[in-house]
């Protein structure tokens, strides 16, 4: 299948992580100012504002919220750590409601030394804990599968087919799954599994960025589109082909970019956008 390029913006959307030295409202200004439509807040962003003044400030700029990022964490050792994280995230989705965001992204969570199949049973347990609360926001769950290298600390759910899985196990019309280019793309299976997830109406959120070679950090040095192996016009094929229109979120964590000067990155964010995506 042959990817048109991207001849405009109006599908773009950007983590407000990716650009992380500004504050929330001078990405606001900024997006806005670049012609980009789409915004994924991440919590750490608001600080100092509250929810209801951040989606003022985004509707001041003609800004959509996408997302917000980002709930999940539930596996614990304890009980009661189990149960503060449920309560956690039921207070994030009361976030993401006053924001007017439609979904909160969940990066799993996983305990070190736990074995992978309590944590997910944990997972499952947590998300079906919270999607009473869920529905009564209107705020969809996007479990979002992490690359295994962080299956340690960060998700015991590592792969498209784990995270359709889970979604469909839990059989909510509030449970779908995040794509997200940097911790899917070498997965044999992916294509299926996109087209799995895009039938059963589960496909929520597409991520895109680059794997650099070779990669410095695994955790701070995402590369730009185009800057590594991953072939993202391809994924993108596959997402839209699975029925997926939606905004493309570029979400990059990049101690390098971060340092840089911040409208420049931005500029080379809308160039390879057009150019690799």
């Amino acid at each position: 299948m042959t990817t048109t390029p991207l001849t405009d913006l109006s599908r773009c959307c950007i983590h407000t992580i990716t650009t992380k030295p500004w504050t929330f409202r001078e990405a606001a200004e900024n997006y806005a100012r670049a012609g980009i439509p789409g915004i994924t807040v991440w919590r750490d962003a608001l600080d100092g504002i509250s929810p209801k003044e951040a989606k003022t400030i985004l509707d001041d700029h003609g800004l959509e919220v996408v997302s917000y990022c980002r709930g999940g964490f539930f596996p614990h050792v304890s009980n009661a750590d189990r149960q503060a994280a449920i309560d956690e995230n039921r207070r994030t989705l009361e976030e993401a409601s006053a924001l007017g965001s439609p979904l909160l992204v969940l990066v799993c969570g996983a305990v070190p030394g736990q074995p992978l199949t309590l944590s997910r049973e944990q997972i499952r347990d947590g998300i079906e804990a919270v999607l009473p609360q869920a529905e009564a926001c209107q705020v969809g769950l996007a479990i979002e599968p992490i690359h295994p290298m962080y299956a340690d600390v960060r998700s015991a759910i590592n792969t498209l087919s784990q995270a359709n899985d889970l979604a469909e196990s839990l059989d909510s019309p509030w449970v779908g799954v995040a794509v997200d280019v940097y911790h899917l793309w070498w997965d044999p299976d992916l294509q299926r599994e996109i087209q799995r997830c895009g039938k059963n109406g589960k496909l929520s959120a597409f991520h895109v960025n680059d794997w650099k070679t070779p990669t410095e950090d695994l955790l701070l040095d995402r590369g730009l589109m185009g800057e590594g192996c991953i072939d993202i016009r391809e994924i993108r094929s596959w997402v839209e082909k699975a029925g997926f229109n939606g905004f493309i979120e570029v979400e990059i964590f990049s101690n390098r970019y971060w340092e840089m000067d911040q409208p420049d990155f931005l500029e080379q964010i809308v160039n390879s956008y057009y150019k690799h995506v």
